[in-house]
């Protein structure tokens, strides 16, 4: 058995595919240390854009709940993950100059603490020792991803006080909170550099023209997890969610060899902790282990 057999974490996603997406290899890594990782997937992604032009069809669009459903069930496989859905409904993504109105009864209108009980109950019945989520905003400024964020942070705190939703379960403090920071910016430009120097052309260039410099929000990484062997089971999580992930779409379009020497880690920021451990971290469980 392995020495981290009983170690616990929890991912909180916003859609199925953000697990895949955002910090898939050093959740196989710790799957493959004997960590018991469960995500939970506050949305089932129904109003989520198919992005891959080859499932771009009427069938396809017709059944997109139960297809992402599948995804999600061959992308835990993938990653050797449990799972829960928290059963909130897909936002979308609101388009437009003013945006319009979210659709009534979505995830990104629910009442916080009505949205952070079912996660409360989950924490409650899980134990994680480690639970990840996403910064203020959002990641990226998806009403999801927002929303998440916040059902999150007060479902960290609530879980571990016995006054606060009394119905779900025996309190549980979860030790350590992280943010996600899988895509920042000086990684999209260590990235860039190395393929211009080996001829490649770089996927970076537009977006890096678009992204201001803020060393203060880079700042915020504390913990870098080396993970770079398990980058190939990453994509292939990734690639199960195929209405989203186009193989042959930007994610894929910088070679393999050249992202583990460039950039091995997935990178997370320590918001909350509960035990003593020196910054920078290169674990998740470090003070804990």
């Amino acid at each position: 058995m392995s020495e981290d057999a009983g170690l616990r974490l929890m991912h909180v996603h916003a859609h199925p595919d953000d697990e895949s997406s955002k910090g898939a290899a050093s959740t196989a890594m710790y799957v493959a240390q004997g960590v018991d990782v469960h995500v939970v997937t506050c949305t089932g992604g129904e109003r989520g854009s198919v992005l891959n032009p080859n499932m771009d069809r009427p069938e396809v669009l017709e059944n997109i709940t139960e297809i992402r459903r599948a995804e999600m069930e061959a992308a835990r496989e993938i990653l050797g993950v449990t799972q829960d859905w928290l059963g909130f409904v897909d936002s979308g993504w609101p388009e437009g100059d003013p945006k319009p109105p979210l659709p009534e009864g979505c995830f990104g209108l629910v009442d916080v603490e009505v949205g952070a009980e079912p996660l409360v109950r989950l924490i409650r019945s899980f134990k994680p020792h480690v639970m990840t989520t996403y910064d203020e905003n959002g990641g990226y400024p998806h009403p999801d991803h927002i929303m998440c964020h916040k059902i999150s942070m007060e479902a960290f705190e609530a879980a571990a006080d016995p006054t606060r939703y009394p119905d779900a379960g025996e309190p549980w403090q979860v030790l350590k909170l992280y943010y996600q920071h899988g895509f920042n910016r000086p990684k999209a430009v260590a990235l860039h550099e190395a393929a211009l120097e080996l001829g490649i052309e770089s996927v970076f260039g537009e977006r890096l023209k678009e992204w201001k410099p803020d060393p203060a929000w880079d700042a915020r990484v504390t913990t870098k997890v080396p993970c770079a062997e398990y980058f190939p089971v990453r994509d292939r999580a990734l690639i199960a969610h195929a209405t989203q992930i186009d193989p042959d779409g930007f994610f894929f379009q910088i070679p393999m060899d050249l992202q583990q020497r460039v950039w091995p880690t997935e990178d997370f920021e320590l918001v909350k902790s509960f035990v003593e451990s020196s910054l920078p971290e290169d674990d998740l469980f470090a003070g804990i282990r």
